[in-house]
């Protein structure tokens, strides 16, 4: 439970400290430049999952057709 307390404290300290930083310009860029870069590392792992998975049904479809 004393867990849990600190995990919520940590969630709203977070959210008031982002609201500080938004009011001021530069903390707004900076704001938005970590945005831009989260949005550019997730966009390049789902491309690699989908490569993935593309690599991976096709070598399962390739199995299959030996199995025949």
């Amino acid at each position: 439970m004393k867990k849990l307390l600190w995990f919520l404290v940590g969630i709203a300290a977070g959210f008031v400290a982002a609201h500080f930083v938004n009011k001021d310009p530069r903390g707004r860029e900076a704001l938005a430049e970590l945005d831009a870069r989260i949005t550019e590392f997730t966009e390049r792992m789902t491309e690699a999952y989908r490569e993935q998975e593309a690599s991976l049904e096709a070598i399962v479809d390739e199995a299959k057709r030996n199995a025949d």
